[in-house]
């Protein structure tokens, strides 16, 4: 849910107290969003299935890395807007901007904290990426 919330407010202004669609930049968060959603599809399924982990799934743990480091810049991005607050005293601030900015800022700390969480249920109930014993699990004969 948080990962839905933060996409649509993506394209908010928090100086302006407007959405801005028209922004290319503003699409970057939703589209690495998707995988994101990829990922923890994956990992649903592989815990349903009792599966193992497998290279496509690897790899979108290891492009989540990546993304995470998106999550913490986007973090510390918001903070600092939020701080630079009285940097802009002179001028009109809207009424929303302390609310929405600080449940932005909690959204995207909930956020970086799920997806270390999801990379430790990762580990802990898919298991570890082996790809050496793999093949001894699969009979080729079935």
């Amino acid at each position: 849910m948080a990962l839905l919330v933060l996409s649509v407010f993506s394209f908010y202004g928090l100086y302006t107290d407007k959405f801005y669609f028209f922004k290319p930049d503003n699409y970057i968060f939703p589209l690495l969003s998707i995988v994101h959603f990829t990922f923890l599809y994956v990992l649903w399924f592989k815990i349903k299935e009792n599966e193992l982990s497998d290279p496509p799934m690897r790899t979108l743990e290891y492009s989540l890395y990546i993304i995470f480091l998106v999550y913490l810049y986007k973090f510390f991005e918001t903070t600092q807007i939020l701080i630079s607050y009285d940097e802009f005293e002179n001028h009109v601030i809207p009424n929303s901007f302390f609310p929405i900015a600080i449940l932005i800022v909690t959204l995207q700390l909930l956020l970086m904290a799920l997806t270390l969480m999801a990379f430790k249920y990762r580990k802990d109930l898919v298991g570890q990426y082996v790809f050496d014993d793999m093949n001894q699990h699969v009979d080729s004969w079935k």
